[in-house]
């Protein structure tokens, strides 16, 4: 995590003299300055403002590239992952050369490059009940990039609790959806969708398609709302939920409203803690962590090859196996698994493999708190198989 909590302190500033804005950020701004909306008040404000953007992926990027620009004064970005080729289609923080990279570190060059106003403070860590009230204290507006329900449901929680309004978009396939939740009262995220969907109905954890251009629609909308917001300007998608068709060039509006039954804002809330979701895509919680083993996929390629293998669990969806597969792997899909243990012996040596390895990790922890006694988390997954032991195979 870079910066720290006292990272809003200024002490070599004078908060009696009156600010103004240097020559270059006059001749930066000049363009908000003409608007009677904006003018030098309000490009104040945004410079003193602090928003926290929750991914630094499809809808991350975009909503960061024009909050930077537009001189937002701290930007925070939660991301624990790296900038894989597969991202480049429409997560355009990053490049080609940084491949491999932690995305914050990515995300942060990208924009301070943009705009040296901008302080880019990075959390590289998975969001948790230990340490969302942390990171989300002392933001403005929070923009919800999030691409998983447990993100969702912990950030949606959390802001309430803390009183700080969510720009939210979702996307998937050709469609996008923006909203403002938790704003002056207005509804969040559970006024809509109180409870958690069944483990049975989650969809997977595996990226769906999605067309490249969509992201940075949504995320500019997203972007759009967080500065109205700081601006105290315009019509906020506040009770109003906005749904997008790439294919048919369609914007659509819902009306949505605070739910006086809601289980965190409601007359009577019945959630008043925080909660990690670990039971999302069909995997329960549990009380305690479960160390397992990682192997590389060299060692399980020279495993193979001796003739005393493990079994080789692939716990990808079906249509990722239509890319590729490795021959010989049982196949059973993540979330299936803990419906289908009486298929497995915990007595049994497995090795657990996904795309790249981090469904595969769920599966892990999962299986080591049943009990198996040896289970090992294939590192980089099928992905880094087909770079280092078969390259013919298919990414």
């Amino acid at each position: 995590m870079d910066g720290g909590f006292n990272r809003w302190k200024d002490e070599g500033r004078d908060w009696a003299a009156p600010r103004t804005l240097s020559p270059e950020q006059r001749n930066r701004y000049q363009r908000h300055l003409l608007l009677p909306e904006v003018g030098e008040n309000g490009q104040l404000k945004l410079l003193d403002s602090r928003v926290l953007l929750l991914g630094a992926g499809g809808l991350g990027s975009p909503a960061a590239l024009y909050l930077a620009a537009a001189g937002v004064g701290t930007l925070g970005i939660v991301d624990m992952d790296v900038v894989d080729d597969s991202n480049l289609q429409r997560q355009i923080l990053h490049n080609v050369e940084r491949v491999g990279e932690r995305k914050v570190d990515s995300a942060k060059k990208t924009l301070t490059a943009i705009n040296p106003d901008v302080n880019v403070v990075t959390y590289d860590v998975r969001l948790g009940a230990d340490n969302i009230l942390d990171i989300l204290e002392g933001y403005d507006v929070i923009v919800d990039g999030a691409d998983n329900f447990p993100s969702r449901y912990l950030l949606n929680d959390a802001s309430v609790k803390l009183g700080i309004p969510v720009v939210h978009g979702s996307i998937f396939r050709f469609e996008g959806q923006v909203t403002v939740f938790n704003y002056k009262g207005g509804p969040n995220y559970r006024c809509l969708y109180s409870e958690p969907p069944p483990p049975g109905l989650v969809p997977s954890c595996a990226e769906g398609g999605v067309l490249g251009v969509l992201p940075g629609i949504i995320g500019t909308l997203q972007a759009n709302e967080a500065l109205k917001i700081i601006l105290g300007i315009g019509g906020l998608m506040v009770n109003r939920f906005l749904l997008f068709d790439a294919l048919t060039m369609e914007f659509n509006e819902l009306k949505i409203k605070k739910n006086d039954d809601c289980v965190v804002c409601g007359n009577n809330p019945t959630i008043t803690e925080l909660i990690d979701y670990k039971q999302f895509c069909g995997i329960e919680s549990v009380t305690e962590k479960v160390d397992y083993s990682e192997m590389d996929v060299a060692e399980l390629d020279n495993v193979l090859q001796n003739g005393s293998a493990p079994t080789v669990i692939d716990v990808r969806e079906d249509f990722e196996l239509e890319i590729s597969k490795l021959e010989g792997a049982l196949h059973i899909p993540m979330n299936e698994l803990p419906k289908r243990l009486d298929e497995l012996s915990a007595d049994e040596d497995y090795v657990i493999m996904c795309r790249t390895g981090v469904r595969s990790a769920q599966i892990c922890e999962f299986l080591a708190n049943q009990n198996f006694k040896s289970v090992a988390n294939l590192t980089g997954g099928i992905n880094e198989w087909a770079k280092r032991v078969d390259d013919s195979m298919p990414v």
